[in-house]
């Protein structure tokens, strides 16, 4: 049996929703960001910063902490919440991005990776994903998937969505730990009949929450909202509802209001270590000249630790002279300003307005993006 995840709606607006996420020992508001520790920490910044933020459940990446330090040593050190300190939730996915950002070996039993650390093989099976990451010890861990990117030929999908409907069977099967959540993943592309398919054979197997992989990875932004608003609709609503890598704000939005619950993305931190950042104007370059005698702080608007102390001026000296200060200073920026995003996302849902927000947001950015190109692709 998998623990499941007991989801209390509050309030709903049209799709969107928000609720309270109740794991085993821990629970979390919805909808939510995670920001991304794949190496069990957050590049750049602490759990000390992320719990100030207010940041309530992290994203680890189980086929990463596996080769460094291995999940055994995670285990014997009491788990991933003792060995990184992070009092929060943690959702570990299971490596099936990497059958993508890695182009690893598959067949049909597992997939066959080259570690990124010191070049040997590890050999990653729907069970022994299963296995790592019930020793890693997270609150909700993911099935193994595979994640083809977008376009790819029909048959090339179909073949990844098959795949990872039977793995999400395995995975299922193999699951121990009943004081663990296990989500199941949905794939197939932009092709809806496949993603029907996916939705009905993995709702078959009963998990605990639902993910939605394999969108945001190449496909039009149109072609995503499409498959995305008809998938979340044809899923159990008393389960939490998961959309994979998505992070920019007005995709955030716009699968919030399908009822999209979760969130993880790279995107604001690791802008943040390349001098981007996020504003209530759009976002901007702050290694640009005009920046360099700027007595204000990053956003007006943002209360930040960083915002609230340090000038453009100063920060974008550190970001010229490579120091890595900066890092942790414009990410805790962009951190806090995507959270404070979603909160103001769930407040809009309570007073029944999201779609004002999201109008508001819209004509920021997308219709102003400061030459920074599309966010979504960053």
């Amino acid at each position: 049996m998998t623990w499941p995840v007991s989801l209390q709606i509050d309030a709903v607006d049209n799709g969107a929703r928000t609720a309270r996420a109740l794991t085993a020992y821990r629970q979390f508001e919805t909808p939510c960001f995670m920001p991304v520790g794949t190496r069990g920490t957050v590049r750049a910044v602490s759990m000390q910063d992320l719990e100030d933020i207010g940041f309530q459940v992290m994203l680890a990446n189980a086929y990463h902490l596996a080769l460094r330090p291995g999940a055994e040593v995670i285990a014997a050190m009491g788990g991933i919440h003792s060995f990184s300190g992070w009092n929060g939730a943690v959702l570990t996915d299971s490596g099936g991005y990497q059958t993508r950002s890695l182009a690893p070996v598959v067949d049909d039993n597992g997939v066959n990776f080259r570690s990124v650390y010191d070049g040997s093989m590890i050999r990653l099976t729907p069970e022994s994903a299963v296995a790592i990451q019930e020793l890693i010890g997270a609150d909700i861990q993911m099935v193994l998937d595979q994640c083809p990117s977008l376009p790819a030929p029909i048959e090339v999908v179909k073949e990844a969505m098959l795949r990872t409907v039977e793995w999400a069977r395995r995975a299922k099967k193999a699951h121990k730990r009943e004081d663990q959540a296990l989500f199941g993943i949905i794939q197939g592309g932009i092709d809806l009949p496949m993603r029907l398919e996916s939705v009905q054979r993995t709702v078959e197997c009963d998990f605990s929450g639902y993910a939605i992989g394999g969108l945001s990875v190449g496909e039009a932004h149109s072609e995503m909202l499409e498959v995305l608003e008809a998938t979340v609709s044809m899923l159990p609503e008393g389960r939490p509802r998961y959309l994979m890598g998505v992070g920019d704000p007005v995709s955030l939005l716009e699968a919030i209001s399908f009822g999209v619950d979760m969130f993880d993305c790279v995107f604001p931190t690791r802008l943040g270590r390349h001098g981007t950042v996020l504003s209530e104007t759009g976002r901007y370059q702050l290694r640009r000249k005009e920046n360099a005698l700027e007595q204000g702080p990053l956003d007006p608007s943002c209360h930040c630790s960083t915002c609230m102390r340090w000038s453009r001026g100063y920060l974008r000296h550190l970001l010229m002279v490579k120091e890595p200060t900066a890092w942790r200073l414009i990410s805790i920026h962009n951190l806090t300003w995507t959270n404070r995003l979603i909160i103001r996302a769930r407040e809009a849902i309570r007073q029944g307005e999201l779609s004002t927000l999201i109008k508001e947001v819209k004509e920021v950015w997308e219709m102003r993006d400061n030459g920074e190109g599309n966010p979504r692709n960053s």
